[in-house]
């Protein structure tokens, strides 16, 4: 958040620059509101750039494996734009490296979901997937596994046959 408040700034003191030079070479010819009207256009030109290009630049910056899986968009009065594009807040996504079996239950895959917002903490949350029943059960204290493999003291949740998780993390995408 520091950092993109100080990239506001400085793109501030750049349009200002620009504007400077501008007028210089127009001999003074530009009112004297365009200082102020550029300098806060651009700022709040790069202050939408930035809200838009964070899904973007937060899923490049992960590893090749990460998959996202569902986004959620919002809008808000106080962005008016956003009623005409809606604004990505926050995001799930599939580890696929992270994804593991067991050899006596390939239709259980443990996986890794991380959940994501802007200007959130992220979370990491590993979960038990069984693609055979279309269920899945979140990794919690209390739950174990048992010899063969099995997870004990799980509290399964069924998930429709289009989640997006369930999908990713059993068809391996």
């Amino acid at each position: 958040m520091l950092l993109e408040f100080i990239a506001t700034i400085a793109t501030g003191f750049g349009v200002a620059g620009v504007i400077l030079i501008v007028n210089t070479i127009t001999r003074g010819m530009l009112p004297r509101w365009s200082m102020p009207v550029g300098v806060g256009v651009g700022m709040l030109t790069f202050t939408i750039w930035a809200e838009y290009a964070w899904l973007s630049r937060t899923v490049d910056a992960m590893p090749g494996s990460v998959e996202v899986v569902s986004t959620n968009e919002t809008t808000a009065f106080y962005r008016p734009w956003t009623y005409v594009a809606p604004l990505t807040t926050r995001f799930r996504a599939v580890d696929h490296a992270a994804s593991m079996t067991h050899p006596d239950h390939p239709e259980l895959v443990l996986a890794r979901v991380v959940l994501m917002g802007r200007w959130e903490r992220s979370y990491d949350i590993r979960v038990m997937v069984d693609c055979a029943e279309g269920r899945r059960a979140d990794l919690l204290e209390g739950m174990d596994f048992d010899g063969d493999g099995a997870l004990e003291g799980a509290r399964w949740r069924d998930m429709p046959e289009d989640d997006e998780i369930l999908r990713a993390v059993c068809n391996g995408e």
